[in-house]
Order: C-alpha cells, then sequence, then structure tokens
C-alpha cells in the first residue's frame, strides 16, 4: 500500500468513487458524521456521495429532521442522523466543553447561569416551536437574561451539548432551533463501550485507510479513547506506510480506478478535514495551508484524490460562475473532467447555465 492506494480507497470508502446511496440521511450515517458549520458547502459534501440528488433535495431532508445539524464531535457544527445524537453528544461532548471552558469563564457562563437559559429556552420550544437565535435572545431578554453576541453563541452551544436542542427547519434562509426530544424521539442512548465502538466503525468503515490519530482528531477523543475505540473494533486490519500504521475495513477485494476523478470540494469536506495527517492527499501540505486561511478560502479542487487547486463560486438568478485555480497546469483529462463536475454542480444548484474562468495562482 501506498498514497496513491490509500486515496483510491477512501475515495471508494467516502462514497465519491461510486456513490450508490440515494438520500441524504444514508450517507450521513455511513459517514458518522459531517461538517456542517459551511451549511452550504456541507449540502454539497452530501450530495457528492449520492445519485441524482439536488440543493433542494437536501434541504427537504433537512428542514423534515432526517439530518440534525448540531454542536457535537469538535466545537463545530456536524449533520448527525436523529437517532445517533444522543449517543454522540454523551461521548463527546465533555472534550468539547473542556474546549469551551476559557471562554466561558471570560463570558461569565457559570452552571447557575447555563441553567437558568436552559429553563427559557426550554420552554421557549416546548409544544414544537421553533425559533431563531434572535427570537431565543429576545425570550431570554424578557427573563432578564442578557444574551447577545458571542455569549449567545455560546449559550446555545451548551444548550446542544447538553442534549436539550438541535436544529429545527429553517425559515427561508433563518436556522431555527427545536427541543431535541421532540425533534428526535427515537434517538438511542448507548453505553459508553457500544459507543466508542459505534463511532470507530463508522469513521474506519468510511474514512479509512486511517491513522488512530486522524480517528482521534475527527471525533474529538483523547488519544486513549481513540485508542480503546479502535481495538473494540474487531474486524480492522491495519497497513504500515511510511512509518505509519492506517486502519480500515477490508472487504477482500482491491479496490479499482474511480469513476468520478474530479471534484469540487469543500475545504471541510470530510475528504480533506477529517484526518490530522493530510500528507496523502496534498503535494506540499496545500491543505494545511488553505486550513490556516479559514474561511478566506472554502474551496478545493480535486483530482484522482490530490489536492491540485482552489475555487470559487459568483451566483446569480439563473447561472453559476466558477473561477478555477490551478496550482500547476492542468492535463486535458483534468480540465474535462471539471467541465463536467461544473454541470454537475450547476444542476445541484438548479442554474440553467455555468461558467467556467481558469486563473493563475
Amino acid at each position: 500500500m501506498n498514497s496513491s492506494d490509500i486515496r483510491t480507497i477512501r475515495l471508494h470508502n467516502q462514497q465519491l468513487a461510486k456513490p450508490t446511496m440515494t438520500s441524504p440521511g444514508e450517507i450521513v450515517k455511513w459517514l458518522g458524521a459531517v461538517q456542517a458549520q459551511d451549511y452550504a458547502a456541507a449540502k454539497w459534501s452530501v450530495s457528492l456521495r449520492l445519485q441524482n440528488v439536488t440543493d433542494k433535495n437536501i434541504e427537504e431532508a433537512f428542514n423534515k429532521g432526517e439530518i440534525l445539524r448540531t454542536h457535537v464531535m469538535r466545537p463545530t457544527w456536524h449533520f448527525v442522523l436523529p437517532e445517533d445524537i444522543l449517543w454522540m453528544l454523551e461521548l463527546t461532548a465533555p472534550r468539547v466543553r473542556m474546549s469551551l471552558s476559557h471562554y466561558d469563564r471570560k463570558l461569565e457562563l457559570t452552571d447557575q447561569f447555563l441553567s437558568r437559559c436552559f429553563d427559557v429556552i426550554l420552554k421557549s420550544l416546548r409544544g414544537g416551536n421553533f425559533l431563531t437565535r434572535l427570537q431565543l435572545s429576545e425570550q431570554l431578554a424578557k427573563n432578564n437574561i442578557s444574551a447577545t453576541g458571542q455569549r449567545l453563541g455560546h449559550i446555545m452551544a451548551h444548550a446542544e451539548l447538553s442534549g436539550l436542542i438541535c436544529s429545527g427547519p429553517r425559515i427561508g434562509k433563518q436556522f431555527t432551533y427545536a427541543n431535541l426530544t421532540e425533534r428526535a424521539p427515537n434517538a438511542k442512548q448507548l453505553s459508553r463501550e457500544e459507543s466508542l465502538k459505534t463511532l470507530a466503525t463508522r469513521y474506519f468503515t468510511s474514512h479509512g485507510p486511517a491513522q488512530v490519530k486522524d480517528f482521534a482528531w475527527w471525533s474529538g477523543l483523547s488519544m486513549k479513547d481513540a485508542q480503546e475505540a479502535r481495538m473494540r473494533v474487531a474486524a480492522l486490519t491495519s497497513r504500515d506506510v511510511n512509518g505509519k500504521t492506517y486502519w480500515f475495513i477490508s472487504e477482500g477485494k482491491e479496490k479499482k480506478a474511480v469513476d468520478n476523478r474530479a471534484f469540487f470540494m469543500s475545504l471541510y469536506d470530510e475528504y480533506t478535514i477529517a484526518y490530522k495527517d493530510r500528507v496523502d492527499i496534498s503535494e506540499e501540505r496545500y491543505v494545511e495551508k488553505f486550513i490556516t486561511m479559514g474561511n478566506a478560502l472554502t474551496g478545493v479542487m480535486l483530482f484522482d484524490g490530490n489536492v491540485i487547486g482552489t475555487w470559487k463560486r459568483e451566483l446569480s438568478k439563473d447561472s453559476v460562475a466558477l473561477t478555477l485555480s490551478p496550482l500547476r497546469t492542468f492535463t486535458s483529462d483534468e480540465q474535462g473532467g471539471f467541465a463536467q463536475m461544473a454541470e454537475r454542480y450547476k444542476t445541484f444548484l438548479g442554474k440553467s447555465s455555468v461558467s467556467i474562468t481558469y486563473v493563475k495562482t
């Protein structure tokens, strides 16, 4: 096994090479969770792994509560299934809270204060009410609780991490919150041991080959817990590559070349963000450089599993204009592949036309 093999297997395991699933819920379950702080990009990431699914289809699934969006695993939003949300929170929320503790002290978010906030929030959402963050801020203010800006954001994050609230349907372009018990009435609760095994099984099945430190980064677990989780999955196979141990679920058959070779991908797509060590997918560690740019750059171009450029979009009523910035000169196969992907992106967005402009980096 070498880096090329790792890329090929990951493209198959992440359902990018030959998508076989048809619903957002299927792919979110397969991946375990999908990073979703950039909501529009996360919908596109989900669609890349499905057959004939549009932005509208995924929006409908989200509004119906077939997939939920909440803070879990790391201090950022993820798509998760309603049935998985509680056990995932119980397993990973303690370490997320630790990462927020410094700001909690600065914002004077004591346990007693948060408990008061939670009472107001739950009362406001009871009975199937879906309220925006601004509306909940107003409800808190009516109860003499000052909560705006960053302070409000942390209050809501703690309510999510406590398993009290999650995403509701969008109202126009506005996100709402829902009572988690009402939104996910069939949420499962697992023992710690079952949770570790389930999360590790999904990660190494869908993201492998991967190192244990990759799983620890993705899940937010400590290395000790990540190692324990890995050992609970008896079906894992390992390979040593350049002094590193990679783990994956072996299907007993060789992964062949991929059908889909070119992708416009979010920088926060599971293919790029879900690994601590990204050297196998990025020459000269381009991905690491891009991540340091934060929201200044949100799109990367992938070909045969390698990050080879960046992209951005500009939308109008009926069209989408794509600006592509290759990191090197593209071959004719690469240009043809990205032209096909541009058509797919146009269809996903429901636009009538797409244009491509290449610029030098």
